[in-house]
């Protein structure tokens, strides 16, 4: 396959995950949808073609054998598709709803970040990835699922555990025993959580009470909840900090109004989406593009890419806040789209929006360090390995 795309032929994962935009801009041009051997699979960079995809699952799926999570949690929303999809969804969409997620988290959000900002505020420096973004995202989380805030650390040492032992078995290898055991503890104390907990009282036991899903369906939910409120929301908050300390001009005005903040962090999600690309897999023979793709193919969609697509975005490699203030629509595809469109979407939003505003009014010269550079980088999830930021 790889004789048809020259171009992908010769990408590395280095450079996808290190620096991807000028390669992905020149996959873009010259071959949009591209075989890359370093992926054993097909890269889709348009923003038209990604829309394609991800719209039609019944030409592009997620349920293949070779879907990892659903090998480690069992079967879920993000790895079903069709009427078995719509079951598994259904359930969680009325309590992540915009008013929902507004009376569930709103106040929960903010002041878990004035605490965390209290924790370091006289330090006068701080790394903010693992200070701030990552203790943010996971507590809100343990609020979500029903857990107690005292829970925070075992919900993450039981995450660390299933991510590692979803990363072996894309590898190839065997599910890890402390894997199968981290995805036991955690499914017992949700359970225990659903039983002790009212639909009042957490999000997951308002799911559990609708109708169409078991216990242990619920959990394998609430399992890949965890994947998208921790480390996406995580990376979220990291690269729309970070573009903001970088353009003092942007930082200015978001300090000063609210409307300029929300738009700071959709024009982060477009450059950096958290999560770079989503994964399918093609039912049958197929043509996309000038491409040929074979049934069972792998077929990942770039959302890096297609959210740099200068048919869409003018200037696409530009931090302008001001596209996405001037009435224009978001556009971007940071949250996917068709029937796996982001789920926690508004709470994502809601968490970057809490965080950015409480950290910029009560550190009111935060600025990088300039001793300790950040970049962001990752090949599936992006966002610095570490933000370290100065203020007086």
């Amino acid at each position: 396959m790889s004789g048809g795309s020259p171009v992908g032929a010769a990408v590395t994962l280095e450079q996808l995950e290190q620096d991807p935009h000028p390669t992905l801009a020149r996959l873009r041009e010259h071959e949009p949808v591209s075989w890359l051997p370093a992926l054993d699979g097909w890269l889709v960079t348009r923003h038209d073609l990604a829309l394609t995809v991800m719209r039609d699952a019944a030409a592009y799926t997620v349920e293949d054998p070779r879907f990892s999570t659903a090998r480690v949690v069992g079967p879920s929303m993000l790895s079903l598709d069709g009427d078995e999809h719509a079951v598994h969804r259904a359930p969680f969409a009325a309590p992540f709803r915009p008013l929902a997620v507004r009376e569930w988290f709103a106040g929960a959000a903010r002041a878990e970040a004035d605490r965390l900002v209290d924790a370091f505020e006289h330090a006068g420096r701080a790394e903010l990835r693992r200070a701030y973004a990552g203790p943010l995202a996971a507590s809100i989380m343990a609020r979500a699922l029903g857990l107690e805030q005292s829970e925070v650390g075992a919900m993450l040492r039981w995450y660390d555990a299933i991510v590692a032992a979803v990363t072996d078995v894309t590898a190839g290898r065997e599910i890890p025993a402390a894997g199968a055991e981290a995805f036991g503890a955690l499914k017992r104390r949700l359970e225990d959580a659903i039983r002790d907990r009212g639909p009042a009282d957490s999000l997951l036991a308002a799911a559990a009470a609708g109708e169409g899903l078991r216990t242990d369906q619920v959990v394998s939910n609430a399992a890949v909840l965890l994947f998208g409120g921790i480390e996406t929301t995580e990376g979220m908050i990291a690269n729309a900090l970070l573009y903001l300390l970088e353009n003092p001009e942007a930082l200015r005005t978001a300090r000063q109004d609210p409307g300029a903040l929300d738009a700071a962090i959709e024009e982060s999600l477009r450059l950096e989406p958290a999560a770079a690309v989503i994964d399918r897999y093609a039912t049958a023979d197929a043509g996309l593009a000038h491409a040929r793709i074979a049934g069972g193919d792998l077929v990942r969609v770039s959302i890096s890419a297609a959210n740099r697509d200068p048919a869409v975005f003018a200037d696409p490699d530009r931090f302008d806040p001001g596209r996405f203030g001037r009435g224009a629509s978001r556009g971007h595809l940071a949250f996917a789209h068709g029937p796996h469109v982001c789920l926690g979407v508004h709470l994502a939003r809601l968490e970057a929006r809490s965080a950015l505003d409480v950290i910029l009014r009560r550190l009111p010269t935060l600025a990088l360090d300039p001793s300790r550079p950040s970049r962001i980088r990752g090949l599936v999830f992006r966002k610095p390995p570490t933000l370290h930021a100065v203020w007086e």
